[in-house]
């Protein structure tokens, strides 16, 4: 159990420790990846940035997703979706998720591209995975890049999920990986949904520091 997003981050950016050496570059998925990723990168004394990927919600079920999109229009979708969710509806929400990748660029990012991460490690940091699309989705686009080593860290997962990463990934660091998983929301006392102008400020820290 973590008190918040700043002490999953603090330990998070101690298990990660092997990789200071190595001069990474930790991307977190906003929102609430950018405060566990910021005090990762302020530990390993890591470049930050932030990497826009975004779930694609179900229209019946929003809060569930049935894959994500990449800011390089990489798109995971889970197997069989076709079955639950018509093509057209698929194309649709594609469309305006990519619209908010888009968006966010702007806002959190100020419209820079993605730092080069060519040949470099790169930790994607999140403050936990869910389903997993999003973060399947960072993976590929790292791949895409480039990207000579890619680590995935979060506080909390599944095993099964974690499993699942350790496949696709060059290493996997989860602390806390609950048997009866059901929400990351559940090894938080104090959670809630983190706004832009905190995302802001929390990338502002990096500039003044």
């Amino acid at each position: 159990m973590f008190e918040d997003r700043k002490e999953a981050g603090q330990k998070l950016a101690v298990a990660l420790a092997s990789y200071k050496n190595d001069k990474p570059i930790v991307l977190a998925i906003p929102r609430g990846g950018v405060e566990v990723g910021f005090y990762v990168a302020d530990f390993l004394q890591a470049q930050l940035s932030i990497i826009m990927v975004r779930k694609l919600p179900f229209p019946y079920n929003p809060e569930a997703g049935f894959g994500a999109i990449a800011e390089d229009g990489t798109v995971f979708l889970l197997e069989d979706v076709s079955i639950t969710v018509p093509p057209d509806t698929i194309k649709k929400i594609i469309k305006e998720q990519n619209a908010e990748v888009k968006r966010r660029i702007k806002i959190l990012r100020k419209g820079q591209p993605l730092p080069e991460i060519k040949d470099r490690t790169v930790i994607l940091v999140d403050d936990g995975i869910a389903m997993g699309s999003t973060m399947r989705a960072a993976v590929t686009l790292c791949r895409n890049k480039g990207a000579k080593k890619v680590v995935v860290a979060a506080p909390v997962t599944a095993p099964s999920t974690a499993a699942e990463f350790k496949r696709i990934a060059d290493d996997v660091i989860i602390l806390e990986k609950p048997a009866n998983f059901h929400a990351v929301a559940q090894v938080y006392r104090n959670w809630y949904d983190v706004s832009d102008e905190e995302v802001i400020g929390i990338m502002e820290k990096l500039q003044i520091s």
